[in-house]
């Protein structure tokens, strides 16, 4: 106790009124309290959050602040935010352990925008403050390289491939072993062994999140990932049109019969808004990816535009949330993310049960 009277308890009962709005649980019973130091009529304390991504981080501090100075006897107060990323459990003792969450992004067809999501989801978490990795999975249609700006070729150290890294995001290709028009000619077990040298041979380093682009469709690729590591959870990229989602459920669904956890859906391409008198078009139709979500009570983690400078900085290698972080669809971006994030959070939360992450036998 200061010789003010002010004690850590007084502290820790004023906080205990902020509520986590994703894991509905205060912020002291969740453990995010830490490192409170009380001087005289000055205390100092840190809010360590499950994703540095959290939406509602500054009102936190701003409300932990007031909160505070509200105690008798407290002239100052300094509320520091840090994050903290919580594992997922089946990778603690993994061949993965340096990776904390594995994050499967897959759509039912091409052309939906899946990679340019996944680039984007990748330098989002980053910007953030994250440790991202970036695997492109599309064995047969790899991108990433010129979405993220840069096809120089690998180099291998101590037996183990070295990521190349831009804009914050560590990242491997298979466009590396491929250049250009050149097309890869792969059976499915070549493709299989082509993601696992992808997961275990890089050397990723301590990472918070690994984005795995994969392939369309529901084929070899995405039951290797799922027999291999102990996905964190899928996200599904859609179009609103009928078509598109019915494919994407195929996706869906081959998560949960594998028994990953489905994340959520992004609905991509979900409206047009002109430059030059801003009225808002619905190309493709609006609002199924969501309401086919709320169907199967799964999260809508957000909508996408169709953009064309998003198409312009994927093809010059600059994604939008870097080329234009403040404009409308960057932000549209960052808000799915942010919701990403929290998905994540909830699900290492929530995930007590070692027996759930048994991958159940893929039908022939």
């Amino acid at each position: 106790m200061s010789q003010t009277g002010i004690s850590e308890q007084d502290v820790l009962q004023a906080l205990s009124r902020i509520q986590d709005p994703d894991l509905h649980r205060d912020i002291v019973s969740l453990g995010f309290v830490r490192n409170i130091k009380i001087q005289d009529a000055a205390v100092s304390l840190e809010i360590n959050l499950t994703t540095p991504a959290c939406p509602v981080k500054d009102q936190m501090q701003d409300q932990a602040r007031q909160l505070v100075l509200a105690l008798p006897g407290v002239r100052e107060a300094q509320v520091t935010m840090t994050a903290e990323v919580r594992r997922h459990p089946g990778l603690d003792k993994s061949a993965m352990a340096n990776v904390r969450n594995v994050i499967a992004v897959g759509s039912g067809k091409g052309g939906v925008g899946k990679s340019t999501v996944a680039v984007n989801i990748a330098c989002a978490l980053a910007q953030a403050g994250a440790r991202v990795g970036l695997l492109d999975a599309d064995i047969y249609g790899p991108s990433i390289p010129i979405m993220i700006g840069t096809d120089e070729a690998m180099t291998v150290r101590d037996e183990r491939i070295i990521p190349h890294e831009r804009h914050g995001v560590r990242f491997m290709s298979m466009g590396f072993f491929a250049r250009g028009d050149k097309p890869l000619i792969w059976r499915g077990p070549m493709a299989t062994k082509a993601l696992q040298e992808g997961l275990f041979l890089v050397n990723w380093g301590d990472l918070d999140y690994l984005v795995v682009d994969l392939p369309p469709g529901t084929g070899d690729v995405h039951i290797t990932l799922v027999q291999s590591v102990a996905v964190t959870g899928a996200v599904i990229v859609t179009t609103p049109q009928d078509v598109g989602l019915m494919i994407s459920m195929k996706t869906l669904r081959l998560f949960e019969q594998t028994n990953v956890h489905v994340l959520g859906i992004v609905e991509n391409m979900s409206y047009y808004v002109c430059p030059h008198c801003g009225v808002r078009e619905e190309i493709f139709g609006h609002g199924g990816a969501r309401r086919r979500s709320e169907e199967l009570r799964i999260p809508f983690l957000g909508e996408i535009p169709l953009d064309r400078q998003i198409r312009h900085y994927a093809d010059t290698g600059t994604p939008i949330v870097v080329a234009q972080p403040q404009g409308a669809p960057a932000q549209a971006y960052r808000s799915m993310v942010e919701q990403l994030a929290a998905e994540v959070s909830i699900r290492n939360y929530t995930y007590t049960s070692a027996a759930s992450l048994e991958i159940t036998e893929v039908p022939s």
